[in-house]
C-alpha cells in the first residue's frame, strides 16, 4: 500500500491550551496550517463516560511528518492520552498541496 504524502491531524485540547500547541507546531514547520474550533466532546475514561468543551485543532501536514508531530503534541500536551489522529489526503487543490509541501519543508 502507498502511503499518503500529506495527511490531516486531529487532536483535541483544552481552552487554554490549544493556541500554544498550534504556535508551537507551527513554529518548528510540522505542520503548514492549523483550525481551531470548539467541539463538545463524550467519551469514557477510566470506567466512566465524560463530557468536556474542547477545542480542536485540524492541522495539515506531510506524511514524512507524522511520526515527529505526533511525538511534539505527547510532549506539549497536559492529557495523559491525548486524541492524536491522521486522515489521509488524497485529493485536493494542486497549489494548496504545493503550498503545504514548501511550509513544511
Amino acid at each position: 500500500m502507498t502511503l499518503p504524502e500529506f495527511v490531516v491531524v486531529f487532536c483535541t485540547a483544552p481552552a487554554g491550551e490549544a493556541e500554544d500547541l498550534a504556535r508551537a507546531l507551527l513554529d518548528a514547520r510540522l505542520v503548514a496550517c492549523v483550525n481551531v474550533t470548539g467541539v463538545q466532546s463524550f467519551y469514557r475514561w477510566e470506567g466512566t463516560i465524560q463530557n468536556d468543551a474542547e477545542l480542536l485543532l485540524i492541522a495539515k501536514t506531510e506524511h514524512r511528518l507524522l511520526d515527529p508531530l505526533i511525538e511534539r503534541i505527547q510532549e506539549l500536551h497536559s492529557y495523559e492520552t491525548p486524541e492524536i489522529i491522521a486522515l489521509p489526503i488524497v485529493g485536493g487543490s494542486a497549489s494548496y498541496l504545493d503550498w503545504i509541501r514548501e511550509e513544511t519543508a
